[in-house]
């Protein structure tokens, strides 16, 4: 066994190539054996659990197969740990935009996060305000669909992005209508400098209200994020700035001067104020205790805090990231977890709300992605039938019966 598959899930299928991964997939579509995809089980605990009695992954689908610096693309094969395609870019001082999620703390996992995975679950961080999400930042994949049928979309530059964005629909579907083979993202460069603006004592309204005023400014926020008292014993407001000292310097003094009516803001920079961004990233804040199950929610940013109000004494903490636009919180993890509550909580606001993190029995009895409208669930089975109509790939994951 390479060292690649090693990394793999126990017991898993692990295609060396392309070919060996469709012949795989075509091969559970004949016996209706139906298969769970994984990179290498870094993101497995979230989803319904497995309706499969084999894994099929692509750890040994490693390297990078695409770099051109100077037209700022990456592409490298679905099972390239991602850390090894991080440190590529980094070399040539440049990053992926999106600045993706290390799920493993919250979930206790330990498998490398790869680049297929990243794709396939969209993974975006605190960037994802400034310059988009992961799905943003792809513009090319192969993948294999439930027919076992290698299909290629976008291309290695933006422009050959056209006709139907197969690129976008499968990000995010993590792994229902098809398997990555490859993926190629556009990239940025690296800022030579990051600093955060931190604000103190704002309860949750005030808070968001201080985010929006500083990402409605021109001075280039790349990040927006509350620590409320039930994280940090005294509030604490962050606004991330990005690029070379000059331009940073100049930018938090106006930003200050923006922000006075919230209060005097403290600079942090370097070491502390990457620090601060990876726990965000991470949502580090609400990995401990891990009995608790966590929630994750999208919603309107004017619309979070009185969401989190709506809940009374439900959460046990919580912290907003993307301006107020992601709320992270920590329930019992018990009955139903709290998902009547959250979810008749968001009713009207335009929100969803995802399980993040719950046991297996309790990820089969709720639903963990937000429920769909009925004629939106017909439209997802039929999406899903047309790419993999013996649901053999990750059936149930996102929806039973789907």
């Amino acid at each position: 066994m390479s060292d690649a598959a090693a990394l793999a899930p126990a017991g898993a299928l692990t295609p060396a190539d392309e070919t060996e991964l469709a012949e795989a997939v075509a091969s559970a579509r004949a016996a209706r054996a139906p298969l769970t995809v994984a990179g290498a089980g870094s993101k497995a605990g979230i989803g319904r659990p497995a309706q499969s009695a084999r894994t099929l992954s692509t750890a040994a689908l490693t390297g990078v197969t695409l770099y051109e610096p100077a037209e700022m693309v990456i592409g490298a094969r679905a099972g390239t740990p991602l850390a090894v395609v991080e440190a590529t870019l980094a070399e040539r001082g440049q990053m992926l935009t999106f600045e993706p999620m290390d799920w493993r703390p919250l979930l206790g996992t330990t498998g490398e996060p790869t680049v297929g995975g990243t794709a396939a679950a969209n993974v975006s961080g605190p960037r994802r305000i400034a310059a988009g999400a992961c799905r943003d930042s792809l513009i090319g994949v192969r993948m294999v669909n439930g027919f076992g049928h290698i299909v290629k979309s976008g291309g290695r530059v933006m422009k050959n992005v056209t006709g139907l964005d197969l690129v976008k629909l499968a990000a995010g579907s993590w792994g229902t209508l098809g398997v990555f083979s490859e993926v190629i993202f556009k990239v940025l460069p690296a800022p030579a400098q990051v600093a955060t603006l931190v604000l103190h004592g704002l309860d949750d309204a005030r808070a968001v209200a201080a985010l929006a005023a500083g990402l409605g400014s021109p001075f280039e926020v790349s990040g927006a994020a509350h620590l409320p008292a039930s994280i940090e014993r005294v509030p604490k407001t962050l606004l991330r700035l990005e690029n070379v000292p000059e331009s940073i310097a100049y930018r938090a003094g106006e930003l200050r001067k923006l922000l006075r009516p919230f209060g005097s803001a403290d600079l942090v920079t370097d070491d502390a104020a990457k620090a601060v961004w990876r726990a965000v990233r991470d949502a580090t804040f609400v990995v401990e205790p891990r009995e608790r199950a966590v929630w994750r929610v999208s919603i309107a940013p004017g619309k979070a805090a009185s969401f989190v109000a709506a809940l009374g004494g439900l959460p046990r903490q919580h912290f907003y990231d993307w301006g107020g636009g992601l709320v992270w919180l920590t329930t019992d993890a018990a009955g139903d977890a709290g998902a009547s509550a959250i979810r008749a909580a968001l009713a009207g606001t335009g929100g969803h709300a995802t399980l993040a993190r719950a046991p297996a029995e309790l990820r089969a009895a709720v639903d963990v992605f937000q429920p769909l409208p009925e004629a939106m669930m017909r439209l997802t089975a039929g999406v899903k039938a047309s790419f993999d109509p013996d649901a053999i790939l990750n059936p149930g994951r996102m929806y039973a019966g789907v």
